[in-house]
């Protein structure tokens, strides 16, 4: 007889394992079924442990700068092989900490590779090929994403590297080519920069973290290559092949001049593939969008009742923390409690790159586009006292609002700590918070923060320390 539950998670990273406990809260029976890893690839491969790598690549960046500081550092140097193992060390020790979520909560964990059978139905495989069957009314799938090879070109974990492969490296890359400037392609280029790695960063779009405000992507272009990063706008990478020792590349710069490039290494980081084959989805005929994510409400229901989506394998951003509400969200629903909607403009994005970058809602020209009439506040780091006294003054914080209404609309920042930040703005765009409370909102002093009023302030015309 098969085990019977309210839920069958399919997955167990943050959107996963969140829906999970959240279900039990409301009083479902609950299963999750995992391949891999307990937490997924954002605690085991992804966000965290990379998180662990920077930090390490931060500290080092520091030590090198000691006598800014009024400090004595010599003889510096780094341990790639121990950078690494600490990073895996915070890996498994997030991995124990969801196991012990997992029995904390009385959630049935059955570890293999889970198939939709039918409605309401999913076989588990586990690694000795044992077969279990599990039924339940409802079932979320939370499988999540991999890495998008190069056409032609699979990365093969010796040469060409996914961020998988660039977190665990067999050696220190002497000449890297990162392919890709989102937040994964820039954030490894920022961390091997930092412990010494010549880089070389190609993005086919006109320029760095296009996601993000122009403005922001400029300032981080130019404090990028001011560290020495060379980075190449509006350019491509043809025909490359990997050797024993090496790299080589051909690399199209925007006005079509095509160079040779030798690299020790490469990083392919150029979006994403959602892990949906193999898993019935399409045998119970899912609706699927033409890049092969799977289509749901505002409910995170999909076409087939009973079965909702949640996470990376949905429309984007694709990030973790907008996966675990999701996963609040699908639970909530199921157990009927009528959950809110997500609206996507107040999803937080940060990339933890040297400076770092924070951003909420609508960009400048996004809000253009639009029809909005704006204000718009900047206010940079070196007029902030606490920025100067850490001896990180280099940055600023914007603010764009629409002038009838006083909306906050957007805000984007890129220095120190702003990943830190933004979750300030972001509150104020779920409460929708106009400028008017936001000036009448009291920062403490000294902070970084404060320089989130004067941006406010900078929009109407009242700035105070600039």
């Amino acid at each position: 007889m098969p085990d019977t539950y309210d839920l069958i998670v399919l997955g167990s990273g943050p959107g996963g394992y969140v829906a999970a406990i959240r279900a039990v809260q409301l009083g479902l029976k609950t299963a999750i079924v995992e391949r891999e890893n307990l937490g997924g690839i954002c605690l085991n491969w992804g966000c965290i442990p990379t998180k662990a790598l920077l930090r390490s690549a931060e500290i080092f960046h520091y030590m090198q700068h000691a006598k800014d500081y009024g400090l004595v550092a010599e003889k510096i140097s780094a341990d790639l092989d121990a950078v690494v193992k600490r990073s895996r060390g915070v890996a498994k020790q997030l991995n124990q900490g969801v196991t012990h979520l997992m029995k904390k909560n009385k959630i049935a964990v059955h570890m293999g590779e889970g198939r939709l059978t039918g409605k309401g139905r999913l076989t588990v495989t586990d690694k000795d090929g044992k077969k279990s069957e599990l039924v339940a009314k409802n079932i979320i799938v939370a499988t999540g994403a991999r890495a998008r090879d190069l056409p032609g070109t699979p990365a093969d974990g010796k040469r060409i590297w996914t961020y998988r492969h660039a977190m665990v490296p067999a050696e220190m890359p002497k000449k890297l080519l990162v392919i890709g400037s989102g937040a994964i392609g820039i954030e490894f280029a920022s961390f091997y920069n930092d412990m010494g790695a010549e880089v070389t960063v190609v993005e086919m779009l006109d320029r760095i973290v296009p996601v993000e405000d122009a403005d922001v992507s400029a300032f981080l272009e130019k404090a990028l290559k001011k560290q020495g990063m060379t980075i190449l706008t509006g350019a491509r990478v043809n025909d490359i092949k990997a050797g024993p020792n090496g790299v080589s590349a051909k690399l199209t710069d925007k006005a079509g001049k095509v160079t040779d490039g030798d690299f020790s290494h490469v990083i392919v980081a150029i979006g994403i593939v959602p892990n949906t084959a193999d898993i019935g989805l399409q045998e119970l005929g899912v609706a699927i969008d033409d890049r092969g994510f799977l289509k749901t409400d505002a409910m995170c229901r999909t076409n087939i009742d009973g079965l909702y989506a949640i996470g990376d394998i949905t429309a984007p951003p694709w990030l973790a923390h907008k996966a675990s509400h999701e996963g609040v969200i699908a639970a909530e629903a199921i157990a009927g409690k009528h959950p809110h909607a997500m609206d996507p403009l107040n999803i937080p994005g940060c990339t933890y790159c040297h400076p770092q970058v924070a951003s909420v809602g609508l960009t400048e020209a996004k809000a253009k586009e639009a029809g909005y009439e704006l204000k718009v506040g900047t206010f940079p780091f070196i007029g902030n006292g606490k920025a100067i006294a850490l001896g990180e003054a280099e940055g600023f914080i914007k603010t764009v609002f629409d002038a009838k209404t006083g909306e906050l609309l957007g805000a984007h920042m890129v220095g120190a700590e702003v990943t830190e930040l933004i979750q300030g703005y972001t509150i104020g765009k779920q409460l929708e918070t106009t400028e008017a409370e936001l000036m009448e909102t009291v920062f403490p002093h000294p902070t970084l923060s404060e320089m989130m009023h004067e941006s406010v302030l900078a929009a109407y015309g009242r700035q105070l320390h600039m």
